[in-house]
């Protein structure tokens, strides 16, 4: 089933995804409408705040990488409960985008590694597993999601100054990005 993206300026966005035990309700369900939600908006990663559920869940699918980095090969995994706990490496800067941005893609800087504990789909834990490059950087950009930032948030200053009116738009409702969202509420005036 499809599910509404979560736009930018939503509340869900800005909070801390709780932890989930494996008896949450239809959990192997939730995930296979992430993966078709992500695929028909055409991304490669889509965390559970995205779909308007604060709570530690991520998908990726780094195969559309692959010609870039060998290692996006095949690369499609769920992350639940995850934690970062360390990155190394000099940062590097890649475009990136996001579902709930649309139409706004900006150059942000990450680390080229991540040591990440987190339970797969089956309920295995994976203790310190290690990412680099690509990889790396998209389970970056989705778990921040659960950790309540968008990436617009690790811009400069002034590149989100510059951004404010596109912003502003998305969270208003003013785009058109070929699949459903869902809009923050509309505030009544005073």
């Amino acid at each position: 089933m499809m599910l509404p993206i979560t736009a930018y300026g939503h509340p869900v966005l800005k909070k801390k995804g709780e932890e989930i035990t494996k008896d949450y309700p239809d959990l192997d369900k939730l995930i296979e409408d992430m993966y078709e939600s992500m695929y028909y908006s055409n991304g490669v990663g889509l965390a559970a705040p995205q779909i308007n559920k604060s709570i530690r869940l991520f998908v990726i699918d780094a195969t559309p990488y692959e010609e870039q980095d060998p290692a996006c090969k095949d690369f499609k995994q769920v992350f639940i409960n995850a934690k970062i706990v360390r990155e190394e490496g000099e940062p590097w800067e890649f475009e990136e985008g996001c579902l709930s941005v649309p139409g706004i893609n900006e150059y942000v800087k990450r680390q080229p590694v991540i040591y990440i504990s987190y339970y797969d789909e089956n309920w295995n834990f994976h203790k310190e597993e290690r990412f680099d490059a690509m990889p790396a950087r998209i389970i970056q950009h989705e778990y921040d999601h659960i950790e309540g930032i968008v990436f617009v948030e690790r811009l400069p200053q002034i590149r989100k100054m510059l951004l404010k009116r596109k912003l502003s738009d998305i969270t208003n409702g003013k785009v058109s990005p070929g699949y459903k969202m869902i809009f923050p509420k509309k505030r009544p005036k005073r």
